[in-house]
């Protein structure tokens, strides 16, 4: 199946106003250049050039809707700390709505440090709380999101088992979701699988559908039984897997099959690219697109953001260019 031009112009220029609930974080890249070995241990030495940061988890999907110029409603928890801070200018300066973000003085906002040498990943390291978040600040959050629900047609649910998505916060959403007649996207994390029930999409990868079923996939019958056993036991609407060089795989509610070939052309980094995935998937839902031409422009923006290296975004136009490209 392909989407045209006419058909992306459309659909882009009728989007509805989003929300994403999630684990936000900052992702940090050290750039370097690597000229030699350390004489104290066989590991290489990397001359730093500069350092940049991003926002990461949700925040990623956050960014990636507005840089495609959809509205967006963040909703989750920072430190009150330099990184929260960062976190919070970088996103006002986009013009996005921070009025969901809760900050907990007790609790460090997530960062994730890469070490980037001749754009490849030397090492990432991370400094972060896993621990739930506190009922205080959970009934705050939930406060914002019973709000703001009604206002939003797609709800993306960013799941990096960071303490911010459990069971009595998606006890709370997917219910409010289905009464305000809200899409609710969930791109998850194992240790919660058994609290999706009832959300609309479900985004895992290859290795997490392996992992959330213990069905290894090695044909494309294993593939449907995987898909199939995700399928019924949260009682979703589509399973969408998303497989790397051999593109996404979609199952609905009818158990038809479709795989779309990935348009990727080189691939350098994959960071950050299942929020590029649920972040246009989310897009094209909420201006009415049907299932299978929202995952054909997700999997062309999945294959735009690995040819970058680090937390990257797309524009809409770099999007649609690619599309008029494969026409």
């Amino acid at each position: 199946m392909k989407v045209t031009v006419e058909r992306f112009d459309s659909i882009f220029s009728n989007t509805k106003p989003i929300m994403v609930v999630g684990d936000m974080m900052v992702d940090e890249f050290i750039w370097g250049a690597v000229e030699r070995v350390s004489p104290e241990a066989p590991v290489p030495v990397v001359d730093i050039v500069r350092e940049t940061f991003h926002p990461g988890g949700a925040g990623n999907v956050v960014v990636n809707i507005s840089t495609l110029g959809g509205e967006v409603y963040p909703a989750g928890v920072i430190g009150q700390d330099k990184e929260g801070e960062t976190f919070l200018s970088d996103l006002k300066k986009k013009g996005i709505w921070i009025d969901g973000l809760i900050c907990d003085p007790n609790r460090p906002t997530t960062l994730k440090t890469r070490i980037i040498a001749h754009s490849q990943q030397m090492i990432r390291v991370d400094r972060e709380k896993k621990e739930m978040i506190s009922q205080d600040i959970l009934r705050r959050l939930e406060e914002y999101i019973q709000q703001t629900v009604p206002k939003v047609s797609v709800v993306v649910i960013s799941d990096y088992g960071k303490g911010v998505i459990g069971e009595r916060l998606l006890e709370e959403l997917i219910p409010l979701c289905k009464k305000y007649d809200v899409i609710s996207i969930v791109d998850p994390k194992v240790g919660n699988f058994g609290y999706y029930k009832g959300v609309s999409v479900i985004t895992p990868n290859h290795y997490e559908a392996q992992d959330l079923t213990g069905i290894m996939i090695e044909d494309e019958a294993s593939l449907l039984s995987c898909m199939k056993a995700i399928l019924h036991r949260i009682s979703c609407e589509t399973v969408i897997v998303t497989r790397g060089e051999k593109g996404m795989s979609m199952l609905m509610s009818d158990e038809s099959l479709f795989h779309i070939p990935t348009k990727a052309r080189d691939v350098y980094d994959v960071t950050g690219a299942g929020d590029t995935v649920v972040a246009v998937l989310a897009l094209a839902l909420s201006s009415g697109a049907e299932m299978k031409e929202a995952v054909v422009l997700a999997n062309y923006a999945a294959g735009l953001v690995v040819e970058k290296v680090g937390t990257a975004t797309i524009t809409k136009e770099e999007l649609r260019q690619r599309i008029e490209e494969d026409c």
